[in-house]
Order: C-alpha cells, then sequence, then structure tokens
C-alpha cells in the first residue's frame, strides 16, 4: 500500500495572547502549515522535483525542516549532541538530496517528532534563557522568530512545488 501524507488541521493561534503564547501559536500554525501543503500527495509526489534546476521538493522542505527543529532547538539551545542528520558529504543541502519516496513516511514522521520534542525542550524555559553559539549569545525568542520565518518562507515554497505537482493552490 501507497503512503500519503496525512490531512492536517491548522488551528490558528491567540490574537491577543501574551508573548509566549502569540510566539509558540505562530510557530504551531507555520508547522502544521507546511504538513498542509503536502496533505493527500504520496512519497513519488512529496519527492518530485518541479522547478527546475532547483532541486527544491516537498520532501526536501520536510527534511529540511526536521533539520533546522533538531538544530536549533535540542543542539543549540539544549547543548544536545546528534550525528548529522543527512550526509555532511552532501554539503548544505543534504536536506534536499537523495530524497527516497520510500522513506517519505519517515522523514514526515522525524519532522513531527522533531517539533515535539522542541516544545517539550523549551516548555519551562523563559524566552529570555540565551545559548552561545559561534560566540554569539542567542535567546529562546530570537530561536521562536527564526523559526517561524523559516517556516513562513518555505511554506511559501510549498504553496509553488505543491501547485506545479498537482494544481492545488491555497490553503
Amino acid at each position: 500500500m501507497t503512503w500519503t501524507a496525512p490531512d492536517v488541521t491548522r488551528t490558528p493561534g491567540s490574537l491577543v495572547a501574551d508573548e509566549r503564547e502569540m510566539l509558540t501559536g505562530y510557530l504551531a500554525w507555520f508547522r502544521s502549515s507546511l504538513l498542509h501543503k503536502c496533505a493527500g500527495l504520496t512519497g513519488e509526489q512529496l519527492a518530485e522535483q518541479t522547478v527546475p534546476p532547483s532541486n527544491l521538493a516537498l520532501l526536501g522542505l520536510i527534511r529540511h525542516m526536521a533539520k533546522v527543529e533538531r538544530v536549533w532547538f535540542r543542539e543549540r539551545f539544549a547543548g544536545q549532541k546528534f550525528d548529522p542528520m543527512y550526509d555532511p558529504e552532501k554539503g548544505k543541502d543534504a536536506d534536499f538530496e537523495d530524497l527516497d519516496p520510500a522513506r517519505a513516511a519517515e522523514d514526515y514522521a522525524r519532522l513531527v517528532e522533531e517539533s515535539r520534542l522542541a516544545d517539550e525542550i523549551v516548555a519551562g524555559a523563559s524566552l529570555d534563557d540565551t545559548f552561545v553559539h559561534g560566540g554569539e549569545e542567542y535567546s529562546l525568542r530570537m530561536i521562536h522568530l527564526h523559526l517561524i520565518s523559516e517556516y513562513a518562507r518555505h511554506t511559501g515554497h510549498a504553496d509553488l512545488v505543491r501547485e506545479r505537482v498537482d494544481g492545488v493552490t491555497g490553503g
């Protein structure tokens, strides 16, 4: 049986919440928006690179955001150590290389799990908590803003790729 990305319900966050709830709410909305753009597609469709010469594909975006979630929340903020998620010899675009439709369900589940683990890690932390990376000090607040912007940019990419895959637009 062919795996198909599940339907995703996007829950809008509050428009009048405090800063913490607003940031976590928007991050949750953008996370679910990217997955919503993938809903109903098979692994083969998710792996389709539709905008030559770019290697951009929905499955690549899923893999990329799993890496971004892990790097910013678990590795940098929490200080956890991991082997690279994808082949480092492929360079910075390794997340978009070697897309395997047969592993689409696994890649999708990895993104969902990285998001869950990120939320778990920051649940008791303050937005003012900091860490040092590359000699610069960063706050948890900045991570939220960075991830929101990263998801927003890539959800826009996902709109275009999805339209090329099967004609579905918006939403």
